[in-house]
């Protein structure tokens, strides 16, 4: 699943746009490997296909829009230099700048949408090329309006906005500056540290260029014994094959690949720790950690709660190590047994139009309101179902302030699509919520909340399954895929979480990041998270040097901390009722109006506590026990 929020509004611009550079790269050469088997564009329905006229009646409604927001773009700069002269300089500024935003980010969807339903179209790779330019140069325009007001006393802030009834609007957006402004800088200092962003990215560039253009792996035989080259595309297929022959191949082929490359790897982890580090100091935080953390107001203790909540509670990995040995019945489990399913297949196929139905009567706990607004994407062409030539692989859901959002994506029939449109319509309700209540500059939401809208659904399908499934195989493929979720977001996340912390920490104080220390300690945190039900085979230790989230800044803990808070909302929805929902439904259509801890609390969840970690790891615990009986 690739989520996809509102980009104009975060920071790291140029991640963002190399990001997605890669993506359409990445659907090119796949559409070309399948263009003699899928259908084209033209090929497929209508109503199997999205309507973006809801966005522009015609490409050259864009164009027009494109020129006339080019053409007015400047006009924001007589703003500057004198925001802190009155409050209707602050307001009309701020006012403008949200404006423009607003536009761009209307002129971002459509081309968007459109290159993605087909990237081999040159029109709409030009459009959308245009547009990211012409993001870029908003950027530099508007910049001085966060470091004007950085410089305004916080009394006259106020008494601004006392004074002017619009700037009350505007009033949490300035809350949150003047609630960081401790951390900011002169003027000239944050132009320079300004300057440096682009030198900042290197290290994940150069780590994103070795893993996924310079790497190449050997070949090794597959289940028919040809011999085939392995692919980090294969590596997934294989690890999960039957025949544990071509799983301990394909795991010694591509952690000795790594192996090869240790130190080169691990350079560019320890730059990129160090620039993290470099900006933590240079802003005045105690650490890098809180230095992440601070721009979500999330404190430091949701992030050590998660780590020391799971610590605590790995009897339940232990548990389900065991369980998987047995179901395997090895003698000796190791880390290439991990990813095997531990029941047979079972033929679970799904059409399209028997997906919707079942995720009707999935989703009927919460209420018709809600029923109401996923009927709607489904009969109102919201979404693009089928896979064809060209178009984008994944799945995604695009917030879409002035339309309705939109939802991609490449439907085959078996239950992980299933899954994925059940996601993808978490996604879609809350971004819809959040755009119907909130003003444009509070519609979208925080990344820390941004997956448990979509796990909240995924949680019901799931519990709506098991309740109608009787069939004992069904039941267990059903068990088994429900144990892998919460394998591998809650614990692998929190393990990453962890280790990420670790060698942030280990660097602050002066200490060497080498291949062999940052090894030494992955291994042992295998051991810490994976128990001695299992071999911890000497090669895992390398693993790290091919986990792109650590490059990500402290991002991985929020899959956990999502998947967990969602858990517990869905479990309050089905025992609660009507309250549970109303409170779900309020914080749906909340977006950023406050911090995502405030709001997820008056959902029902304290993340500044266990308890929400603790019932899903409960529930995990009872998932096994329910497998241990069936197997």
């Amino acid at each position: 699943m690739i989520f996809e929020s509102n980009y104009l509004k975060k920071k790291n611009i140029l991640s963002i746009l190399v990001t997605l550079s890669i993506l359409v790269v990445f659907t090119l050469s796949q559409s070309g490997e399948a263009k003699n088997t899928l259908p084209s564009r033209e090929e497929i329905s209508t109503e199997y296909k999205w309507d973006l006229s809801d966005i522009y009646a015609s490409d050259q409604a864009w164009e027009d829009d494109f020129n006339q927001l080019e053409q007015n773009l400047s006009s924001i700069k007589v703003y500057k230099g004198k925001l802190s002269k009155s409050s209707t300089n602050l307001f009309e500024a701020l006012k403008l700048q949200s404006s423009f935003d607003r536009s761009l980010s209307k002129l971002y969807n459509y081309a968007a949408r459109k290159r993605d339903q087909d990237t081999r179209n040159n029109k709409y790779q030009v459009m959308f090329s245009k547009v990211q330019g012409l993001y870029g140069k908003f950027v530099s325009t508007v910049s001085f309006i966060e470091a004007e007001i950085i410089q305004i006393p916080t009394d006259k802030i106020n008494q601004f906005v006392k004074e002017k009834e619009g700037l009350k609007l505007y009033q949490r957006y300035l809350e949150e500056i003047i609630r960081q402004k401790e951390h900011y800088l002169s003027p000239k200092e944050e132009q320079i540290i300004a300057s440096t962003s682009e030198l900042a990215q290197t290290p994940s560039n150069i780590f994103a260029m070795i893993n996924n253009a310079d790497l190449k792996f050997p070949t090794i035989r597959n289940e028919e014994g040809e011999e085939v080259e392995l692919t980090k595309g294969r590596y997934y297929q294989f690890i999960k094959s039957n025949n544990r022959q071509v799983r301990k191949d394909a795991f010694d082929a591509l952690y000795n690949t790594y192996l090869d490359l240790k130190n080169t790897f691990a350079a560019t982890l320890n730059a990129n720790v160090k620039k993290n580090i470099f900006y933590s100091k240079v802003r005045g935080y105690n650490s890098s950690l809180e230095s992440s953390l601070a721009g979500n107001n999330i404190p430091v203790k949701v992030y050590d709660n998660l780590i020391k909540t799971v610590s605590d509670n790995m009897n339940s990995m232990y548990k389900y190590v065991a369980l998987r040995k047995r179901a395997l019945d090895v003698d000796q489990l190791h880390m290439y047994d991990l990813y095997t399913p531990i029941v047979k297949d079972v033929e679970m196929e799904f059409d399209y139009e028997e997906a919707q139905d079942i995720i009707l009567k999935a989703l009927e706990p919460m209420g018709e309101e809600y029923l109401q607004v996923v009927k709607r994407a489904f009969e109102e062409r919201w979404i693009d179902v089928y896979e064809n030539q060209g178009k984008r692989s994944g799945a995604y859901s695009a917030s879409s302030y002035d339309a309705h959002p939109y939802i991609l994506l490449n439907y085959g029939g078996g239950i992980s699509d299933l899954f994925t449109l059940a996601h993808e319509l978490g996604h879609t309700l809350h971004s819809y919520y959040s755009n119907q209540e909130q003003p444009y500059i509070y519609s979208d939401y925080s990344i820390f909340v941004a997956e448990v809208a979509s796990t909240v659904n995924e949680s019901l399908l799931m519990q709506y399954l098991l309740k109608n499934t009787t069939d004992k195989e069904a039941r267990k493929y059903l068990l088994n895929y429900y144990l892998e979720q919460f394998k591998s977001t809650i614990y692998r996340q929190t393990m990453f979480a962890e280790f990420e912390k670790e060698i942030h920490q280990r660097a602050e104080r002066g200490q060497a990041l080498t291949a062999k220390s940052l090894s030494n300690y992955y291994h042992q945190l295998n051991q810490k998270y994976f128990g001695d039900q299992i071999i911890i085979d000497k090669k895992i230790d390398i693993e790290w040097a091919r986990i792109p989230h650590f490059y990500y800044n402290f991002y991985v803990y929020q899959y956990a901390t999502g998947f967990s808070a969602a858990i517990s909302l869905s479990q309050q929805i089905l025992d609660e009722g009507q309250p549970a929902v109303d409170r779900y439904i309020d914080f749906l259509k909340s977006g950023s109006s406050n911090d995502p801890i405030s709001l997820l609390n008056k959902a029902g969840v304290n993340m500044t506590d266990s308890k929400a970690i603790e019932d899903a790891l409960d529930i995990f615990s009872d998932l096994i026990d329910q497998m241990e009986k069936l197997i």
